[in-house]
């Protein structure tokens, strides 16, 4: 295929129609891209070997515009000197290089043809390509995303994850269990009083004795005595 057809194919191209019929979206992109990298490096050595060509074309111009000059004066020399035949063979070759010149400006006059082309080109594939690069980002961004949406939904749906909610349903009973035992050892405890429990209540009971002695006085009764 030529680079010029080539080139207007991918100018062309629906990059939509193209990733849509494509089985993997993210590769075929890839290779868009690296279509339009190679493309549009042969586009441009194709335009600097046309420039080179051109510059070749004008300096060959100038010698044949000095050369014309020079079998002018040939001809105008030989003519002064009562020469027309030699005059005559001067003109001639001085035509010979006029034609060749013209050939030459008609061939430089194609070359700029082209060398606008390969501009057009140039920058329709550098707009196309960093439209490529760009979905390129976008596409990549999509399937970054939905791996990963893929990943947390295959995570949630194994049994490895159901096996460690199974496993935390179990610490919960164990501790459950463990405060259950503690609150039956509290209770039972508060059930029998401990010796500190007893000293109190005893020292308790006399204090409810001494109140009920004041509590007499005050009512001019004599308090029984207490049994030694």
């Amino acid at each position: 295929m030529g680079i010029f057809s080539r080139t207007r194919d991918i100018i062309a191209a629906n990059f939509n129609d193209l990733l849509d019929n494509a089985d993997d979206p993210a590769k075929m992109i890839r290779m868009i891209i690296l279509e339009m990298e190679e493309t549009l490096v042969e586009v441009r050595a194709s335009a600097a070997r046309t420039i080179a060509d051109q510059k070749e074309m004008h300096r060959h111009c100038v010698k044949l515009d000095k050369l014309q000059a020079d079998w002018a004066e040939k001809a105008q020399l030989a003519l002064s000197k009562d020469r027309e035949d030699l005059a005559r063979a001067a003109l001639v070759e001085k035509k010979k290089a006029a034609d060749t010149a013209d050939q030459l400006k008609a061939e430089i006059a194609v070359l700029d043809d082209a060398l606008r082309a390969y501009e057009d080109d140039i920058a329709k594939l550098q707009h196309r390509l960093r439209e490529a690069r760009s979905r390129q980002s976008a596409i990549a961004a999509r399937l970054e995303s939905a791996e990963n949406r893929v990943k947390l939904r295959t995570l949630m749906s194994t049994e490895r994850t159901d096996e460690a909610l199974a496993r935390f349903d179990q610490l919960e009973r164990r501790v459950d269990y463990a405060e259950g035992r503690a609150d039956a050892l509290r209770i039972a405890e508060g059930g029998k009083p401990t010796l500190s429990d007893e000293i109190a209540a005893l020292a308790g009971d006399d204090a409810v004795d001494d109140e009920l002695e004041q509590m007499k006085k005050a009512l001019g009764k004599d308090a029984p005595k207490k049994e030694q």
